[in-house]
């Protein structure tokens, strides 16, 4: 019996997402290339058509990102060389190669008026630079004309990179006590449980936009008190507003993420946040 193993190369591949994609596509027994940001730089456009028409993968996994929202607003052109410019060249690549595209956005392309999760249809509208430039990166690919799976995600935590979680455990152990900002809410997703979503997703020849988070919802506020509570720290830990916690990017209020059609496409929906956070602390605790 033969076994079919697949090409996978990833871009970004030391980030933390990157880490984890490259992990489990490796778990599956497919071929993997993960090219750090040193290795490829995809808003070089000759350098990215080298890279592909070298390796030959079957499936790009685009983890490379611009991920300093506050820095976007001072460094647009360099988010948008990174977010908008960079997958432009990834999706030409892939379609002239005839490789099949998975690119990774956020949720802050929306503007966090909604009550409700956003779903794939609803129209975009950031209000920050970070997620302009993301959108383009979205539009970008769209318009590219060739195969793609566009999968927005959010609040991402894990092993091998900086985090929320990381950082909240670390104030919390030096200081003893927090502020977090209580009135923006969206959907944790740990980057093990997105890669696997992300390798059956890749798997399936269905094509399109996708909303891929764990389950359930909570407020940056909330997300540090379950952290601190679930490792065991007794924190002063108290809630503040926006507001009261200014930052050089705006952010979504609410930017919580409907999944459909996830569960129709592959199956199953991620587990709930808390669950991947306990998980996750059983690893680095």
């Amino acid at each position: 019996m033969t076994i079919y193993r697949k090409r996978i190369l990833i871009t970004g591949a030391a980030g933390m997402l990157g880490q984890a994609v490259a992990v489990e596509f490796q778990r599956r027994g497919d071929e993997v290339l993960p090219l750090t940001r040193r290795e490829l730089d995809i808003t070089d456009f000759a350098a990215v058509r080298s890279a592909l028409w070298h390796f030959r993968p079957h499936v790009v996994v685009n983890c490379a990102a611009y991920t300093n929202v506050d820095g976007a607003e001072g460094d647009y052109r360099q988010a948008l060389l990174v977010n908008g410019l960079g997958p432009r060249h990834l999706a030409l690549a892939c379609r002239e190669m005839d490789a099949d595209l998975v690119h990774i956005s956020t949720d802050y392309i929306f503007d966090g008026s909604n009550p409700v999760p956003y779903g794939i249809f609803d129209p975009p509208d950031p209000i920050n630079a970070y997620g302009r430039s993301k959108l383009w990166g979205e539009q970008s690919v769209a318009a590219a004309g060739g195969r793609y799976y566009i999968v927005r995600t959010s609040w991402l935590f894990g092993p091998g990179g900086k985090n929320f979680v990381d950082t909240i455990l670390r104030t919390g152990r030096e200081k003893g006590e927090a502020r977090v900002v209580n009135d923006q809410r969206g959907c944790p997703t740990c980057t093990v449980d997105l890669a696997r979503a992300l390798a059956d997703l890749a798997a399936t020849g269905c094509y399109g936009t996708y909303h891929v988070t764990n389950s359930g919802s909570t407020t940056w506020y909330d997300f540090a008190a379950a952290s601190l509570a679930m490792a065991g720290f007794k924190v002063r830990l108290s809630p503040c507003t926006t507001a009261e916690f200014p930052r050089p990017a705006k952010r979504p209020a609410c930017s919580m993420l409907d999944p459909f059609p996830l569960k129709e496409t592959i199956g199953y929906l991620l587990p709930p946040w808390e669950d991947a956070l306990q998980r996750y602390l059983s690893r680095v605790t």
